[in-house]
């Protein structure tokens, strides 16, 4: 079954922006950018495993929930504002399931950005453009890219809070100019998550009947 990337969202865009983060078409950034890139994309490879709260939000739109990531392969994000949608990477597939439509979709993990920042070993370095590092003086910086096969697609911009070093929040630009900006509100190391935050069985498919 293929599913677009429309179909996806919510809470894709709530992770896939991190594995738009690359070391690819760094050449026009100067030497502290470059560092400023290598910083954030080490500290990518060390969030194993975290929880938190996010708020997200598009136009007139906001949406807040619950997230759980455990590398490699799993992720979790459980919107409490609309209540019940869920979006799930179990390893091998990511599932979103909408109960105010009753809908349930899953595409494999290896076909969407997810598999990049869900790997064992982030490998950000491939296909993607950074157009612009913005650092200040508190520490905290900025990155904006886009993907360098398709840049009419859009853009994300990655931002970091300093001292001490933390994922602050994200902006994704679509190719029609739309913008979805998700704050991460909390974000802290987990350890001992439940296997069953990490799966999500289709709650559309009726039992059959002996």
């Amino acid at each position: 079954m293929t599913v677009s990337r429309r179909a996806f969202a919510f809470g894709t865009t709530a992770i896939a922006a991190l594995a738009a983060l690359p070391a690819a078409a760094q050449s026009a950034l100067s030497a502290e950018d470059r560092a400023v890139v290598a910083q954030a994309q080490a500290y990518l490879q060390n969030l194993t495993s975290a929880q938190g709260n996010f708020v997200e939000t598009s136009g007139t739109q906001r949406r807040e929930g619950r997230f759980w990531i455990q590398r490699p392969g799993k992720m979790r994000f459980e919107y409490t504002s609309p209540a019940g949608l869920l979006v799930v990477s179990d390893g091998s597939n990511v599932k979103r399931y909408d109960p105010r439509l009753n809908v349930f979709r899953q595409v494999p993990l290896g076909s969407t950005p997810l598999s990049t920042f869900l790997a064992r070993t982030v490998r950000l370095d491939q296909g993607v453009r950074i157009d612009r590092v913005t650092r200040m003086a508190s520490g905290a910086f900025a990155i904006t890219a886009r993907d360098n096969r398709r840049p009419n697609d859009g853009s994300v911009i990655l931002s970091f809070a300093g001292s001490p070093l933390r994922l602050h929040e994200w902006t994704i630009t679509d190719a029609q100019g739309g913008r979805t900006r998700t704050q991460l509100t909390t974000l802290q190391p987990a350890s001992g998550l439940a296997a069953s935050l990490f799966q999500l069985s289709d709650p559309t498919r009726r039992p059959r009947r002996g």
